[in-house]
């Protein structure tokens, strides 16, 4: 008389950061997908933030601070980024997306450089940090 054992277990193939694979028990964790730097969604949010004001949505941006909940200091932060050069604000807006960790770049690593109204020194300043 024959039997027959059928054994059943998920696993899974996990890639190592250096390139290895290797078998793993168990279902494959679920990934995060990478996600849109802070930057660059601050940067598309200024331009939407102007495009309000110049359809006459809101009157100023302390309106439309008081609307978001957000000081107007804050807000001028935020439109602050209008001033840079449009090279550089199209790489911002380019930017890879972030698969784990911390953005590359920060809004307080861009402020000097939207202070700097010569579009060459915030080139040089931009490639410094970029």
């Amino acid at each position: 008389m024959s039997e027959s054992l059928t054994l059943e277990f998920e696993m899974h193939v996990d890639r190592e950061r250096r390139g290895r694979k290797e078998v793993r028990d168990g279902a494959a964790p679920v990934r995060l997908p990478a996600r849109i730097p802070r930057v660059a969604k601050l940067l598309a949010l200024a331009h939407r933030f102007e495009a309000l004001i110049r359809a006459g949505t809101f009157r100023d941006y302390a309106q439309i601070a008081v609307v978001g909940h957000v000081t107007r200091a804050r807000l001028s932060q935020i439109m602050s980024l209008l001033n840079l050069a449009p090279d550089i604000q199209e790489a911002i807006l380019f930017l890879p997306r972030v698969e784990r960790g911390r953005d590359a770049i920060k809004l307080a690593d861009l402020m000097p450089i939207a202070m700097e109204l010569d579009w060459k020194r915030q080139r040089r300043r931009w490639r410094a940090i970029a």
